[in-house]
C-alpha cells in the first residue's frame, strides 16, 4: 500500500472559490428542468459559488424514484456554463456517462459512493478517462458506502493510474442500519487517516448526504473545516420543498450564503510558539503512555505464565467487569468520557488476552501449535 500511495504525490491542486478560497461545489441533487437548473445556478453565482453540481444520472435505491433526466440534462449544464461562466459537475457511473459528459464539456466528474464500492465499475471509468486522454477534467471520488479505507484508496489509485491528476476525495459518511442522528455516520477517523496517508490529496465534505437534514449542514461543515478539509459539496435547490429527490437535505442558495458566512476558517499551518510547546508536552505524554502500556503487557504476560502453570482459563469475566466499571467511573471523575475510556480498556484487554492465549499454547520448545 505504501508504494502505491507514493504514486499519488504529484496530484495537482484543485482551485477553490467562495470564502477564503474554500472549494465549494453546490447545486441540486437532481437536474429536474432547464428552468430549475438556471434558477439555482444564477442564484449560486450571485452567492459567489464557482462550481455548479447537478445529478444527471441518479443511482436511486427505489427504481420508482426520480433518477434524473439522463443525457438530455447535459444540455442544461452547457446552458449554465454559457450563461453564468460557472464550472459544472455531474456524477458518472458507467463508461457511457463519462463519454457523454466529456463530449458536453463537463468540468468535474464525481464517482458516487455506490460506484466507488465496485472496483470493476471504477476501473471501467478509469479506462475510459485514459482512452479519452481527459487530463484536464477534475475527478472527485466519494467514499464507498461501507467504511473501507482500502477500497476508497483503491478507487483513487485507479483514477490516478488513468493519467488524471486533478483528483479529490469527497467524504459523505458511511451507511449504517437503523435510525440514527446522521443519514450516513461521519466516522471522521477514516478521512483523517486518508489525509495522513496521502497528505497532498484534497478532501471535501458532503454534509448534505452525511447529515440528511438541512439543520445539520452548517455544524457538519464547520466540523469538516475544523479538521482541515479543503472544501464542501452541498446540495442546493431554488425550491427545496418541491424537489424531486432528497428534498429534506437541500437548502436554498440564500441559505448556503448564510452557512458560508457563518463558517470559521482555521489556519492549517499554525506557527505559534505556545502551540508548539503544547504539542511537545503531548509527545511526552504519548511516550509515557507507550512505556506504561509496555509495562502493563509485560505484567499480563507474567499472569499468562501463571495461568499456564495452573491450567487456568485466560478470560476472567468477573475481574474484567470490575476493571471496566472502576475505570469508567474513574474517567468521569477525571473529566473524561466514560465511553472513550471503555473503548481504550477494551482494546487493552483484547491485546492482553491475545498475548496470554499465545503463552498458554506455546510448548517448552517455544513453538505455538495454533500459529503453526
Amino acid at each position: 500500500m505504501g508504494d502505491q500511495l507514493k504514486l499519488l504525490e504529484d496530484i495537482e491542486p484543485l482551485h477553490g472559490d467562495g470564502k477564503e478560497h474554500l472549494m465549494v461545489i453546490a447545486g441540486p441533487c437532481s437536474a429536474e428542468s432547464l428552468e430549475q437548473i438556471l434558477c439555482t445556478a444564477h442564484a449560486l453565482k450571485n452567492a459567489g459559488i464557482g462550481i455548479f453540481r447537478a445529478g444527471i444520472w441518479k443511482p436511486r435505491t427505489n427504481p420508482d424514484s426520480y433518477s434524473g433526466p439522463g443525457k438530455d440534462g447535459l444540455e442544461w449544464l452547457v446552458k449554465v456554463k454559457t450563461e453564468t461562466g460557472m464550472c459544472v459537475a455531474t456524477e458518472v457511473a458507467t463508461p457511457e456517462h463519462v463519454n457523454e459528459a466529456l463530449d458536453a464539456g463537463v468540468d468535474f466528474l464525481w464517482i458516487g459512493a455506490r460506484t466507488t464500492a465496485n472496483p470493476f465499475a471504477v476501473q471501467e471509468i478509469a479506462d475510459t478517462l485514459a482512452e479519452r486522454h481527459a487530463n484536464n477534467v477534475g475527478v472527485l471520488v466519494k467514499n464507498p458506502v461501507n467504511p473501507d479505507l482500502a477500497l476508497w484508496i483503491g478507487a483513487l489509485q485507479r483514477i490516478y493510474n488513468a493519467g488524471i491528476r486533478r483528483i479529490a476525495a469527497v467524504h459523505r459518511g458511511f451507511s449504517t442500519f437503523g435510525q440514527h442522528l446522521y443519514r450516513n455516520e461521519p466516522q471522521w477517523q477514516i478521512p483523517i487517516e486518508l489525509k495522513r496517508r496521502i497528505s497532498n490529496l484534497p478532501i471535501l465534505c458532503d454534509p448534505s448526504h452525511m447529515g440528511g437534514k438541512t439543520e445539520l449542514i452548517a455544524p457538519l461543515s464547520q466540523q469538516a473545516l475544523d479538521m482541515g478539509f479543503d472544501g464542501l459539496m452541498i446540495e442546493c435547490h431554488c425550491n427545496p420543498d418541491k424537489a424531486l429527490s432528497d428534498r429534506q437535505q437541500q437548502i436554498t442558495p440564500e441559505a448556503l450564503r448564510q452557512v458560508l458566512h457563518s463558517l470559521v476558517m482555521r489556519n492549517k499551518l499554525p506557527l505559534n510558539d505556545r502551540l508548539n510547546e503544547l504539542r511537545q508536552q503531548i509527545d511526552l505524554c504519548d511516550d509515557n503512555l507507550l512505556e506504561i502500556l509496555s509495562r502493563r503487557m509485560e505484567l499480563c504476560r507474567q499472569i499468562g505464565e501463571f495461568k499456564k502453570e495452573n491450567n487456568v482459563t485466560v478470560v476472567q469475566t468477573d475481574r474484567y467487569n470490575q476493571i471496566l466499571e472502576h475505570r469508567m467511573k474513574q474517567a468521569s471523575e477525571l473529566g473524561m468520557s466514560s465511553q472513550f475510556v471503555q473503548t481504550i480498556m477494551q482494546a487493552v484487554h483484547q491485546e492482553a488476552v491475545k498475548q496470554q492465549v499465545v503463552i498458554l499454547n506455546t510448548n517448552h520448545e517455544g513453538s505455538n501449535p495454533i500459529q503453526n
